[in-house]
């Protein structure tokens, strides 16, 4: 197994493994806590290879608002047909920080793939927190943010492509609101980072909603920097898996005219803590 960072913080490809050997589960696993983010080269596998491997990591947890592949309710269609313009997951976010227990991974298998573009942004959370300065630091620590799907997948999304296409659905079950710390310690590495992003924080509590704005903006600006992100190329047959507790994602739409079909799993983790 070959493992070669992607970038000087976050990320690395990972050649030669095999996620349907169980005997290097504990080698990727090792990876995926020192990397982050981990793009697992040439994985041709089956839906239920892919889920094996998700159940390794830990319970799946079904989305709500994705359609489901056909016969395994657990794995999410990702989905941009190439007459479509919108992708779901343009936006910086954090897979399911709506949640009172967020996910703890997402295990996306790159089914096909356009002639070009269609890549993945990562950012690092914990180098994003460190690069704040101590003051920053020390007034972050202790706060809390909400989080809510309501905005992201409830009914003022009825008319988007999206929902139209049916590749998002249940906009009634948007119903979730979850309140979790604006700095967490990642429960692997003990390292500590920011837990907000742009799709699904709404607000800091105990602050004016203008100061509020102003915190989030700044972070927010302050974390799209390129020198906390990696970039991922795909090509089909990839399994990126990413921490939610450590990164921010989006995808980047660039594609049109081409088909972009990936299945995704989601893992569920503990609570997570200041």
């Amino acid at each position: 197994m070959d493992i070669r960072p992607l970038t000087g913080g976050l990320g690395a490809e990972v050649f030669g493994a095999d996620v349907r050997d169980g005997a290097q589960f504990e080698d990727i696993h090792a990876a995926f806590a020192k990397f982050s983010v981990i793009v697992l080269r040439g994985q041709n596998i089956s839906p239920e290879d892919h889920l094996e491997f998700a159940r390794r990591f830990g319970p799946i947890n079904v989305n709500r608002f994705f359609k489901p592949v056909d016969g395994h309710p657990e794995i999410a269609t990702v989905l941009k047909e190439k007459d479509q313009k919108q992708a779901v997951g343009e936006g910086w976010h954090t897979d399911h920080s709506y949640d009172q227990i967020p996910a703890m991974g997402s295990i996306l298998h790159a089914i096909e793939m356009p002639l070009y573009g269609g890549d993945t942004l990562f950012v690092s959370m914990g180098a994003a927190y460190e690069a704040l300065s101590d003051p920053m630091r020390r007034f972050l620590d202790g706060l809390t943010a909400v989080h809510s799907s309501r905005h992201a997948f409830g009914v003022r999304t009825l008319d988007s492509e999206a929902a139209k296409s049916g590749r998002l659905a249940n906009a009634e079950a948007a119903t979730q609101d979850a309140r979790h710390p604006v700095v967490i310690t990642h429960p692997l590495s003990g390292r500590r980072g920011l837990f907000v992003n742009p799709v699904f924080t709404t607000h800091i509590e105990g602050l004016t909603a203008d100061e509020s704005a102003a915190v989030l903006n700044m972070l927010f600006e302050h974390c799209r920097q390129p020198e906390f992100q990696a970039r991922v190329r795909w090509q089909a047959g990839d399994i990126t898996m990413w921490d939610n507790r450590a990164t921010w994602h989006k995808a980047i739409n660039d594609y049109h005219g081409f088909r972009r079909l990936m299945h995704r799993i989601t893992v569920e983790c503990e609570a997570i803590s200041g």
